[in-house]
């Protein structure tokens, strides 16, 4: 069948008179809901889509407005990074075990890459699994993970062959979180919360079905993941923005308005307005496939305009952004970043340039993938991984 806006909001019509929102189980509806192909349109059938174009997501969701969601600042990782890797390179079974309990919200994911011995260069890195009969033992360390503390499962990235180089000798697998053998621990921001963890891998024992994509071919699989990540942070659209904010407190606080700051504003709307433009060009482009290294360039414009419109809200406001509601040790299951006090949002963004990358990996991205600049000298390139100075 051919789908076309009138067709996927016919679905929608058909999909609400046998559910009705107020009457069904939150759950249920949900479940429901991508069995019918409405969670994401661009899937295939039977794993909560339709097999439309990507566009037509935006009808599904305008005719399913105002019905039960599924807390998508809760499960980002999964739908941002999990769902698109699982669909590339998922067998069958795992597309089928994995995809609707992600999607539902039933199922929360975390990724498992940076440790604290490879963090911008990733492919360092040095938890081990190693193959003993149909399962992986993994050994190792890994930090910065965001929603370790609630995950049911992780996207894990670990060294399989340490004698070729260190790109090649990766393998990528789901991590059970609640397997014997994984220990979370928080890792407490400036913020005063504990969104972020390490996690300790002992002994971690994992079927030969929780691998993903085939030995050795890790980092392919894993680049997938950290492209679909960045245009995920960078430039999928948002019901409020950072801008709206700032723009918000200027109308209301005229006693605050000076015409520097006015010029400083007016700069970063015009900036705002062509990454929000950019980032609408972006997702008409995004094929059915992986996206490309252009989501590298969202991102970082993400970082810097998120962390000068902070500290512009905070200088605006003058001695009332100095505040600070509470420095209460939380573990939060999501980033209320608008949702909180100037305070909170600049020191929050300080770590918008360091997450889904950093700012410094990403030039070189742009400069290499994009820009097809020369590629900086690699002394390491064909070295084997256990050759390294460490």
């Amino acid at each position: 069948m051919t789908w076309d806006e009138a067709s996927v909001a016919e679905r929608a019509a058909a999909f609400l008179a046998e559910h009705d929102p107020a009457a069904t189980d939150r759950l249920e509806f949900l479940r429901a809901r991508f069995d019918a192909g409405l969670a994401w349109v661009h899937f295939p059938e039977g794993l909560g889509g339709l097999g439309a174009p990507r566009e037509l997501q935006a009808v599904a969701d305008r005719e399913l407005r105002g019905t039960p969601d599924n807390r998508p600042g809760r499960i980002g990782i999964g739908l941002g990074m999990a769902a698109p890797t699982i669909l590339a390179f998922g067998t069958d079974e795992q597309k089928r075990r994995f995809l609707r309990p992600l999607w539902t919200g039933e199922e929360v994911w975390c990724q498992l890459f940076s440790e604290p011995g490879a963090g911008s260069d990733l492919a360092t890195l040095a938890t081990r699994a190693v193959r003993e009969g149909d399962e992986w033992v993994v050994d190792g360390q890994k930090v910065w993970t965001s929603s370790a503390h609630t995950a049911r499962w992780g996207l894990l990235l670990a060294r399989t062959d340490p004698g070729v180089p260190k790109h090649r000798g990766l393998t990528y697998f789901v991590c059970d979180m609640h397997a014997p053998g994984v220990e979370v621990r928080p890792l407490r921001q400036i913020t005063g919360e504990a969104e972020f963890n390490e996690v300790f891998l002992t002994g971690v024992r994992l079927p030969g079905a929780l691998r993903l994509g085939e030995t050795g071919d890790g980092w392919r699989v894993a680049q997938a993941t950290l492209m679909n990540e960045r245009v995920a942070i960078g430039g999928m659209p948002v019901r409020r923005t950072m801008m709206e904010v700032v723009a918000d407190t200027w109308r209301s606080r005229p006693e605050l308005r000076t015409h520097d700051l006015h010029q400083r504003l007016l700069r970063l709307w015009v900036e705002s307005e062509v990454m929000r433009l950019t980032a609408a060009r972006l997702r008409e482009q995004l094929a059915a496939g992986h996206p490309g290294p252009e989501g590298s360039g969202m991102k970082l414009a993400f970082a810097r305009l998120h962390q000068e419109l902070s500290g512009l809200e905070v200088e605006l406001l003058r001695e009332d952004g100095l505040g600070y509601d509470d420095w209460t040790f939380r573990r939060p299951e999501t980033v209320d970043f608008l949702g909180r006090e100037a305070g909170y949002r600049y020191l929050r963004a300080k770590g918008n340039s360091i997450e889904g990358g950093t700012s410094e990996i990403l030039r070189n991205i742009i400069a290499e993938r994009v820009l097809g600049l020369p590629a900086e000298p690699r002394a390491d390139k064909d070295v084997a991984w256990k050759d390294l100075p460490r």
